[in-house]
């Protein structure tokens, strides 16, 4: 069943908390895919509600959650192209999400099994960041009707564009999506323990100083991207090779590793690293997540750094 035509169980004369609860979890999920951020997922969750505060409750109960649902995804919209005109200092991530309880990222109905894209992969760093090729317009389409299982009518109906202009719109985006189905980002169980087991295995090596050891974990063409925010010291653009990549992670682990908590966390899906560290000087950040994307072959193809503290603001240290 298409969630345009889900039911809520949500009287005409229920209250903004009733409303917050059935519908909070489908529209920050909505959001967070839509803007990549989870600070700006809650902003606009807010803003959603906040305007809901000041409608009139519909005499219809289930013309709610399409109302929501329109309203949140044209902030996000708004959001993304306000980002899209601004130039960003450095390399831009996703913000990560600790995924380690469903109910706290997915909504408790899950949509039609005839999605295209799993909730979980929708999630994944792989897919979001493929998502930053398409163009706003693009996004919402293919996530209300690959993720969210919407038809292309109800699509239409929220987006206020025709039938004909989604199907286009979907067309275009799909195939823009190409590359990433090729070698879709799937979070497997196989994934998440080959995953610990690298990044695992790379950290010791980071911290005991084993140049040797690290150097075998990296794919040759191993590349490494920080994402600072302009607010702390960030790479301003990836590192590309296996002994650049491999020297700027020894070095800060020799300057900064000293005294630093590190525990493993799922992180959009996979795990990942949560570094405090011990103290911090001039522009250093005091907490990082750094994770990995793997090639076929089971090696480190990419260390992502996110320094950003609005980045990380989904993140418990």
């Amino acid at each position: 069943m298409s969630h345009a035509t889900m039911t809520v169980d949500l009287a005409p004369t229920g209250n903004l908390d009733d409303l917050f609860h059935a519908h909070k979890r489908m529209l920050w999920g909505l959001s967070y895919r839509m803007t990549g951020c989870a600070a700006d997922a809650d902003d606009i969750v807010q803003e959603t509600f906040a305007r809901a505060a000041e409608r009139s409750t519909p005499s219809d109960e289930h013309a709610w959650r399409p109302w929501l649902m329109r309203v949140a995804t044209n902030l996000s919209l708004d959001l993304l192209r306000h980002r899209r005109r601004r130039s960003y200092q450095g390399s831009w991530l996703p913000s990560p999400i600790e995924t380690t309880d469903e109910e706290e990222v997915f909504d408790t109905t899950a949509p039609s099994t005839e999605a295209h894209y799993e909730w979980r992969e929708s999630l994944s760093f792989a897919f979001l960041l493929t998502l930053e090729a398409l163009t706003p317009r693009q996004r919402a389409v293919l996530l209300l009707r690959d993720v969210f299982d919407y038809s292309a009518r109800a699509t239409a109906e929220l987006l206020n564009l025709s039938e004909e202009n989604i199907r286009i719109t979907h067309l275009r985006a799909r195939r823009i999506m190409r590359d990433y189905d090729r070698n879709r980002c799937q979070p497997t169980s196989a994934l998440q323990e080959q995953t610990r087991q690298v990044l695992g295995q790379f950290i010791r090596c980071l911290v005991t100083q084993d140049v040797d050891g690290a150097a075998s974990l990296l794919a040759t063409s191993a590349r490494a991207v920080t994402d600072g925010g302009s607010e702390y010291t960030a790479l301003h653009r990836p590192l590309v090779g296996r002994n650049p990549v491999l020297t700027l992670h020894m070095r800060v682990a020799q300057r900064r590793g000293a005294g630093a908590r590190i525990e493993f966390r799922f992180i959009n899906g996979l795990p990942a690293v949560v570094i405090e560290y011990a103290s911090a000087v001039k522009r250093q950040a005091l907490r990082a997540v750094l994770r990995c994307e793997l090639d076929a072959d089971g090696h480190i193809r990419e260390l992502h750094t996110i320094l950003a503290s609005r980045k990380l603001t989904a993140v418990r240290f």
